[in-house]
């Protein structure tokens, strides 16, 4: 049985110029709650994950059918505010990406930028944020660094923090651990889980073990289609589909 629902796919076809890449999707994923989105190779997980905040706008070629709603309101409709819809649904990518500027900037950046002036408050927003991505512990000595000179674990914590400084509702994460150890992914994967109770999640994990991991809700596409949603248990332990078994099992992909 869902929650409530915090973003609604409907009858999404996605394309890159005359490619299609994603074919008649539909999608309900609850809030605060975990979704990993998998499969294998031209799936089209990033692009359905870049739908969801637009960032497909970027490139000039793409263009869908069909409609995305957060909140009953649909993100792709006329009059629609794409910074804020980014504010409100932000991304962390698979290459950790911290600005030139120290560890305290990198988060009071985007709260600088949306108009917040008052110290003690960015102050509080910078600690929160770092607290909330479980590196406060490791930088609250040497705020003043560079954010670019910390570990790659660290600084994909540190741009998780630069989101949630923006008081995002919903975080994506596109293979942000990826090229991380097992420690640095243990102790994001640990943050996601206490996340969730204030942010509806959805990641595409680096590999299928990180899904089974710490999802509530798993979706496996295979060349553009939904071939199987439903909760970890149903998806990793009961699949219905014998191509998400052969994946899960490493028979393919």
């Amino acid at each position: 049985m869902y929650q409530q629902t915090k973003i609604v796919v409907n009858n999404m076809n996605f394309y890159y110029g005359r490619k299609q890449v994603i074919f008649n999707l539909n999608l309900e994923i609850p809030k605060n709650e975990i979704m990993a989105v998998f499969g294998p190779a031209s799936s089209g997980v990033t692009t359905l994950l870049r739908s969801l905040n637009r960032l497909c706008d970027l490139n000039p070629e793409a263009h869908m059918d069909g409609d995305v709603l957060l909140d009953g309101k649909s993100v792709y409709g006329h009059g629609a505010n794409v910074t804020e819809l980014r504010r409100k649904v932000g991304m962390v990518f698979e290459v950790p990406t911290p600005l030139p500027m120290s560890i305290f900037d990198n988060i009071a950046y985007g709260p600088r930028l949306s108009g917040r002036k008052g110290r003690r408050d960015i102050a509080e927003t910078v600690e929160q944020s770092l607290r909330k991505a479980a590196l406060w512990d490791e930088v609250k000595d040497r705020l003043s660094i560079s954010g670019m000179s910390l570990s790659g674990g660290q600084q994909q914590r540190l741009c998780i923090a630069r989101v949630l400084a923006l008081e995002p509702e919903v975080i994506i994460l596109d293979r942000a651990c990826s090229g991380l150890d097992p420690i640095s992914t243990a102790k994001i994967e640990e943050s996601l889980m206490q996340l969730k109770e204030q942010f509806t999640i959805v990641i595409a994990p680096h590999n299928v073990q990180q899904a089974g991991r710490v999802c509530d809700r798993a979706v496996f596409m295979l060349m553009g289609r939904l071939i199987e949603e439903g909760t970890n248990v149903e998806v990793f332990s009961n699949p219905r589909d014998q191509r998400t078994s052969d994946y899960i099992t490493g028979r393919f992909g």
